[in-house]
């Protein structure tokens, strides 16, 4: 099969499109023929060879990146039931990872798609729309609330923006450049605004008018970060859902204290939380296939990873990036 395999740590370009032996799969495993697999900021710092805070170990190299699978089983190991073959599934668990075309995962990791769910939109809301719930269940947004969200194109990003527009609540979507900001207003914010224009701030206070942010859910971290937290009424909570930037943004203690804000890294919190991620996954393609939640795709051929990884870390994606066989 084809595959795109790491050798060496560095740069996007170390991602090397070969072929590679089939796999086979074992007791209580499944093959599946990927269709799509999604590709996460988080194997972008693995590549590069990055490690610590929220960043898994480094793998063992060669290695296959790419948990986030969608395809058709086409193989059963021992002990799995044969009426597996032919169906349509998603996990966030294949080994090796999704970049190839041929994948395994344990039975009991999969999800059945949906009936009129594509498995690029599966795969899409696997890990990123799972993760969209779970940060959107830490920030417990009510109708009532003022809600900024940076990173606001990403593909957690424009969930939360359609989730918060669904809920009732006022939303500011924050992302940078033009053709992001049109995404986020075509989601339903009420304000869409360029972060990277110097008075994006002077934007958001003039539309709320003697309002302010009652909760800030940031997915950029580094200065846009602490310049949306400005914004942050006293009472208000800081949810960090992201690091685009990979700029680190961390409130002064001292000031949460004075103003009574609250600071929570869900990132951090929902790593000490594995178990409940298959319901969460459940909800997540539950809510993409009744189109209560609606992912951007951003698909790249498989062959093209090392691309798709170099637009991802330049932030010049909008959506999920996945790759297609």
């Amino acid at each position: 099969m084809h595959a795109v395999v790491l050798h060496t740590f560095g740069p996007a370009e170390n991602l090397s499109y070969e072929i590679v032996p089939d796999p086979e799969p074992g007791p209580g495993q499944v093959r599946i023929a990927v269709r799509a697999a999604g590709v996460h900021l988080v194997e972008t710092m693995m590549r590069a060879g990055l490690s610590g805070g929220s960043t898994p170990p480094l793998p063992e190299l060669p290695s296959i990146f790419g948990g986030e699978v969608a395809g058709v089983v086409t193989a059963v190991g021992p002990g799995v039931d044969p009426a597996w073959i032919g169906r349509n599934v998603v996990t966030s668990a294949g080994r090796p990872g999704g970049y190839a075309e041929l994948a395994v995962a344990d039975v009991e990791a999969l999800h059945r798609i949906p009936t009129g769910l594509g498995h690029e939109t599966a795969v899409a809301m696997i890990v990123t729309g799972c993760t969209a719930l779970q940060f959107l269940d830490v920030a417990e947004l009510t109708s009532s609330d003022v809600v900024l969200v940076t990173s606001a194109a990403g593909g957690i990003g424009r969930l939360i923006v359609q989730y918060a527009h669904r809920l009732g609540a006022t939303v500011v979507g924050a992302a940078g450049g033009p053709a992001k900001v049109a995404a986020v207003r075509e989601l339903g914010a009420d304000l869409a605004v360029d972060y990277d224009e110097p008075s994006w701030q002077r934007a958001v206070a003039d539309l709320l008018g003697g309002r302010t942010v009652t909760a800030l859910l940031d997915g950029v971290g580094g200065d846009r970060a602490r310049a949306a937290f400005e914004l942050l009424a006293d009472g208000g909570r800081y949810v960090t859902i992201g690091n685009a930037s990979q700029q680190d943004f961390t409130p002064d203690p001292e000031e949460l204290k004075e103003r009574g804000l609250t600071a929570t890294n869900a990132l951090l919190l929902l790593l000490g939380r594995p178990d409940e991620r298959p319901a969460y996954e459940a909800r997540a393609l539950a809510a993409a296939a009744d189109g209560t939640l609606v992912p951007a795709v951003q698909a790249f051929p498989l062959s093209e990873a090392a691309a798709a990884h170099a637009a991802l870390e330049t932030r010049r994606t909008t959506g999920k990036v996945v790759l297609v066989p």
